[in-house]
């Protein structure tokens, strides 16, 4: 199996929860390869305070190599503050890569059209209408509490960091299907345990 690189986008204010369990899988268990990029190339802070020193900064001529990239949720997505990383996923997709955002990182994704033609999800129907209203593809949203992928695009709510590394994975990694079979019951474990005690 040939490596695969995934991007992952932070941006001030990232959400830490949001991107551990895919990078981490993916590296493992696929032996993909990750890099971190952020708007300059520059320090970024987590909502917890921690600091990302990235590899790259998110011009898409600087990331022709990549595979996948994942957009980390933050609370400046649905700001002025944003970043427009629509060249970058555009770039993405035109080479047939696999795009996923999470939480408030499905804005990103929303604004490159990307939902125009894929059913997705995000942090609430509602939520999404009110950070971008009239956006393209409304109508294709699914009101469910996991992630949701169509063709290359994934997309789930910032409370769903398992399916999201799941659905992510599957996508990106069709062809390592008896492993990716074992990651739900892996990921759930812990809470069956606890509710069996």
């Amino acid at each position: 199996m040939a490596s695969k690189t995934i991007g992952f986008v932070f941006i001030d204010r990232f959400a830490d929860w949001e991107y551990g369990l895919l990078a981490a899988s993916a590296v493992e268990w696929f032996g993909a390869s990750t890099l971190s990029l952020s708007p300059s190339g520059e320090q970024v802070v987590s909502a917890s305070g921690f600091r990302l020193v990235p590899d790259l900064c998110l011009d898409a001529g600087e990331n022709r190599d990549l595979d996948a990239i994942a957009v980390v949720g933050s609370e400046l997505w649905p700001t002025a503050e944003a970043p427009d990383i629509s060249a970058l996923i555009k770039a993405v997709v035109a080479r047939g890569g696999v795009v996923g955002g999470i939480c408030a990182g499905t804005l990103p994704l929303a604004r490159a059209g990307l939902f125009a033609a894929a059913r997705h999800t995000s942090n609430g129907r509602s939520w999404l209408l009110e950070k971008l209203p009239g956006y393209a593809g409304a109508a294709l949203y699914q009101d469910v509490p996991h992630a949701v992928a169509d063709r290359n695009v994934v997309s789930a709510p910032g409370s769903a960091p398992g399916t999201f590394a799941h659905r992510y994975l599957e996508t990106l990694f069709p062809e390592e299907e008896a492993q990716l079979a074992h990651m739900p019951t892996i990921f759930a474990r812990e809470y069956v345990s606890r509710q069996s005690s």
